[in-house]
Parts: C-alpha cells; structure tokens; sequence
C-alpha cells in the first residue's frame, strides 16, 4: 500500500495506491482571486488543507494507517515553496508511521500512469502550465526529445487568457470560446521537436487590442490559438514517434485535458498506425494517483529507492533526464 503526495504547484493531492489499483485519488486546488499562481500562497494552502485530506482519504477509503507501506511524493521538479509544503507533510507521516519515502519526479509519473491504461513503451507528449515536453525511455533514462524554448503551453494559454480578461485558469474557458471561432493565421514556431509559444502570445495580443467587437475576437483567436498551438505540439510528437520508432503516444498534463489536442492526437496516431492513449481527466491534471502509481512501481522493482525521511529533499528543477531509472 502506498500513499501518494503531490504538490508540485496549485493542487494538494492525496491518494491511495495498491497492486496498482488507485483506490483513492482526492485533491484540492489553489485558486488565485486575481493574477496567477503565488507560491508562497499556494504553499500555505497545501499546508491547510493537508491533514483534512489525509483524513478524508483514510475515512472515505477504509484504509487503516497501519497498512500503509512507504509514501511516494512529488519532489521534482516544481515551485520550490509549494514542493516543501509536501515534503514536510511526506516527512511527519513517515516519521508517524515508521515508513520510509519514495521520491517521485511529477513529469515521468504523468507517463508512468499511461501503463494504467496499457501503454507500454510510448512517447509522452506533456503539455501542462509550466511543462511542454516530448519524453521517452531510451538508452536507461526517459529522454527528453523536444521541448518548449520559452513558455509552458498552460502558462501561455493562461496569460492569453489573462490579457483577454478570462480569469485562470484559462484552458477550459479558451476550449469553449473557440468552439465558435474562426481561423485567423498565426506565428508557427516549431525547431526541430522543440516549440516556442512567445511569438505567437505577442501577436494573440496585439490583435485582442486592435479588435473592435472583443467578445467576437475572443471567440476567434481561442479557435486559432488552439489550432496552431496544438498542431505545433502534435507535429513535435510524431517527429519523436517516427525518431524512436515506438508505436505508442500517451497525452499528459492538465493541458491534455483538451478535447480538441486529443482529437488532433488521435487522428496522427491512426494516420501513423499507432495506439493512442489518454488517461482519465483525473489523471491528467495534477494529482497524487500518478504519484503513488510511479512509487508503488519504483519500490517494487528496488527497494532502496525508498529513503529514510531525513535523507529526502525537494529538487524544484530536475530535469527528467537527470532521474536515474532503476526500476525500468
């Protein structure tokens, strides 16, 4: 049995993993009255809210204390503020319960938990607030292969938002706007498999402030920041799918929550004759299912990779490429 913190940024999450069946999955989100997200805040959040939700977890699954086996947590990477905030609950139940603590990095925990669904050797097109990365395993690490150059997808998505007066976040309002939007052509900024998503925020405003009907502008640049922005990603994914060869494509992040880079997923996966796989909503945003899922498989392949609680430290910048993959 293993218990899952994340805490990366705006979510607290707490979960229940066991033979890699989630049995609870619960969280609580962060929500700015105005602006983005402030860590400090965000962290004093996480700290408030920790107890109550172990509590709810424990009672709302039946599960005792005792059986609990090691706690994996989200350490990396992250806002530094809102990681802490993690550790030190991760630390005082560990040192509780006489257990001992499973490090996780969030970003292959959100390809990890593709194996819930049945993937099993795929490329991890990433796209949430502040990660837009294409992962794979090779050569015993996961590799990243391409990359944003500036802005997360979600940051961006939510500054557009933000400067359009839609209040954050902003992807599921965007989602909805574009649904009656228009094409209007936009900067197309793809290297290689890495993308830049600051050219094309920079025009997405300018025409915002030149437009004379806002709500229609709204409508419109919503439709064509999807289109571009989403065909950026997608085009990034298949080069990584084609230079690795695998046949597998799994959609991660709150960004993948979009139905409409689903879609465009789908359809180059089947143009491509590969298996698609898109975890559950609940799954794709920040949460501690995928953490605990990663740790339950990481403790059960070595169990040294469980620490003793002094030992344990937050690591805000880890690169995914930086993790050694002893479990694989």
């Amino acid at each position: 049995m293993i218990l899952g913190i994340e805490s990366t940024a705006h979510t607290f999450g707490i979960a229940l993993v066991e033979k890699g069946k989630i049995i609870i999955n619960i969280k609580d989100m962060f929500v700015p009255k105005e602006g983005g997200i402030i860590p400090t805040e965000s962290a004093k959040h996480h700290r408030e809210i920790a107890d109550i939700l172990y509590g709810r977890a424990l009672q709302e699954s039946g599960i005792k204390e005792k059986d609990i086996d090691a706690i994996a947590f989200s350490n990396a990477p992250g806002l530094a503020p809102c990681l802490l905030a993690g550790l030190e609950f991760a630390k005082k139940k560990a040192k509780e319960l006489g257990i001992k603590i499973v490090p996780v990095n969030h970003c292959i925990a959100h390809l990890e938990i593709g194996q819930s669904i049945g993937a099993k050797d795929p490329v991890l097109l990433y796209a949430s607030g502040a990660n837009t990365q294409i992962i794979a395993y090779a050569s015993g690490k996961y590799r990243v292969f391409g990359e944003t150059l500036d802005l997360g997808v979600g940051n961006f998505i939510d500054k557009v938002a933000r400067h359009m007066g839609i209040g954050f976040p902003g992807g599921p309002k965007i989602e909805q706007l574009a649904k009656n939007g228009k094409y209007i052509e936009l900067p197309y900024s793809i290297k290689g498999m890495d993308v830049s998503f600051s050219g094309m925020q920079t025009k997405l405003q300018q025409l915002y402030g030149k437009a004379q009907d806002k709500e229609k502008a709204k409508e419109d640049l919503s439709f064509s920041l999807q289109e571009t922005a989403f065909a950026m990603l997608v085009e990034a994914a298949e080069r990584a799918l084609a230079h690795t060869g695998k046949k597998e494509l799994v959609l991660g992040g709150g960004v993948a929550c979009n139905s409409r880079l689903q879609e465009m997923c789908r359809i180059m996966c089947k143009e491509r004759d590969c298996k698609f796989y898109c975890p559950e909503r609940s799954l794709l945003t920040d949460n501690a299912g995928m953490i605990a899922y990663t740790g339950e498989l990481m403790y059960n392949a070595d169990r040294k990779i469980a620490l003793d609680f002094d030992k344990v430290d937050i690591k805000p910048r880890e690169r995914t490429d930086q993790v050694d993959v002893s479990w694989k």
